[in-house]
């Protein structure tokens, strides 16, 4: 009880904070990064010499104006992961827990508690996502006849899944030396299971609710930070993965959604979408 019920607390209290922030007309929306975009394209409008090139390649092409940009959100999510990762070196800050918390789950747990948590973790699998993602990307493109959906999905989970397995072979980090509850594959930094939920149910949130309020949107943001903490707290209380490789595999997660949800113009999901007005601005402002 005690380990379910930390995961519980855990999870509950993430998605309460991100159901307020995005409550909040003042903050940016967890699972539609409309900010962001926007001043993505009056960077760009302020650059022509990048904006430019554009007028002469079609949409899909345009697109990748948006990947440049967004290149500050690359930066920051590795100085982000990189911060972690000097921790653990120093065994310093959220590092400092590492041990005991891999001890303290594999100390308290039960076979009930084992059992509820590998239903848990598998909800960051990814045979799990794959197939939630496939069916919503042919639901929405049989509905709404639009193909970039399923290619945001795609890009979505393929992408954190390379990213991450990159990140596992570069760091190669070894896994806790408690006992393992569920069975383990490579090395330990950051958690693939983290990673992927992170990115996926994320993305997920914007393609089904991407149409709805901003009251209706929070609610699906909420549910998304649910699982993507439940997932990353039950990696970490089997004792397959240590604490600050959970919050890496999370900030991979949300930064590799992010980026591709730029790219896909946020809400529209138009691949490109975001480039194109802003070659539409610049060449306004030519005439």
């Amino acid at each position: 009880m005690p380990v379910t019920l930390v995961v519980a607390v855990t999870a509950v209290a993430a998605a309460f904070a991100v159901w307020a922030m995005s409550r909040s007309r003042r903050a940016p929306d967890p699972v539609d990064p409309y900010v962001e975009e926007r001043w993505l394209v009056r960077w760009l409008g302020r650059h022509p010499r990048l904006a430019a090139p554009a007028r002469a390649i079609d949409r899909q092409v345009a697109g990748g104006l948006m990947l440049v940009a967004a290149l500050a959100v690359v930066v920051l999510t590795a100085l982000a992961v990189g911060a972690i990762f000097d921790m653990v070196d120093r065994n310093s800050g959220i590092a400092a827990w590492d041990r005991s918390v891999a001890e303290w789950g594999s100390r308290n747990a039960s076979s009930w508690s084992t059992t509820v948590l590998d239903w848990i973790t598998d909800l960051g699998a990814t045979w799990l996502l794959v197939i939630v993602a496939v069916a919503v990307g042919l639901f929405d493109v049989v509905r709404n006849r639009n193909v970039d959906v399923a290619l945001f999905l795609v890009v979505v989970v393929a992408g954190v899944a390379l990213i991450n397995n990159v990140l596992k072979w570069l760091i190669d980090r070894e896994r806790p030396d408690v006992t393992h509850l569920v069975g383990t594959s490579g090395s330990s930094f950051p958690s693939g299971h983290s990673a992927a939920a992170a990115a996926t149910w994320f993305a997920l949130a914007l393609v089904v609710g991407r149409r709805w309020s901003r009251r209706r949107r929070s609610l699906a943001a909420a549910v998304a930070a649910l699982i993507s903490v439940a997932v990353a707290a039950s990696r970490a209380l089997l004792g397959v993965h240590w604490l600050t490789d959970v919050v890496a595999g999370l900030l991979v997660g949300w930064g590799w959604f992010l980026l591709s949800a730029l790219a896909f113009g946020g809400r529209f999901q138009r691949l490109g979408e975001p480039a194109d007005r802003v070659v539409t601005h610049a060449a306004a402002l030519e005439r």
